[in-house]
């Protein structure tokens, strides 16, 4: 277990903390605990690239993580009614869509590859910024309803058009997919073979 892995189990367990801050209405230390959060992801990616601590544990982990803690604040947010209804339900939707197809190409035995898209970076991005966004928003009351409401709208929009792209992306590779052709059984390459062999001897 390496430093980049820890800071990801880190962040893992600060879900519930920050959770439980929201319900109970600690907006400030909420956000202070993502603000740490975020300070953490940058870390762990800077040094697994910096010092080549780069491992597939983590490579499964920090996704894990970013998705625990984003979709924790944005449900939580929502069910305290800081967050519209149906924002909250095309995130959850989005990432459960993304799960779903990796898990229907595992059972199909179709590996998938998969690589994160430029608007899904932007819409990560966004849905980073409008969570910190109301977050600071009601710890120290800003006065940013305005600016709030239009990310809601701009973060809505990228989710929904990030959840398309990947659909259309794993349609393309599931319909160009082509199966390794199946070995022969042992008895039909043995007759190919006795075939062959008579063939050469009657042609001799």
């Amino acid at each position: 277990m390496n430093i980049p892995n820890s800071l990801t189990l880190g962040r893992i367990v600060l879900v519930p903390l920050v959770v439980w801050l929201i319900i109970t209405d600690e907006m400030l230390a909420a956000f202070l605990v993502f603000l740490l959060a975020g300070m953490s992801d940058a870390a762990d990616g800077f040094l697994a690239k910096r010092y080549g601590w780069r491992t597939e544990l983590g490579a499964y982990l920090d996704p894990i993580a970013d998705k625990a803690l984003l979709g924790s604040i944005y449900v939580t947010l929502g069910l305290a009614g800081h967050l519209p209804a149906w924002l909250v339900i095309a995130v959850v939707s989005r990432d459960i869509l993304i799960i779903g197809a990796v898990v229907l190409s595992w059972m199909l035995s179709r590996p998938l590859t998969m690589q994160p898209l430029l608007i899904s970076k932007i819409n990560t991005f966004s849905q980073i910024v409008l969570a910190g966004l109301v977050l600071a928003e009601l710890g120290f009351g800003l006065g940013l309803h305005q600016l709030v409401n239009a990310l809601i709208l701009v973060t809505g929009t990228l989710t929904i058009i990030s959840a398309a792209a990947y659909f259309w992306a794993w349609l393309k590779l599931m319909a160009s997919y082509e199966p390794a052709p199946a070995p022969r059984p042992p008895r039909k390459r043995k007759a190919a073979a006795l075939d062959t062999q008579r063939s050469r001897v009657r042609a001799s």
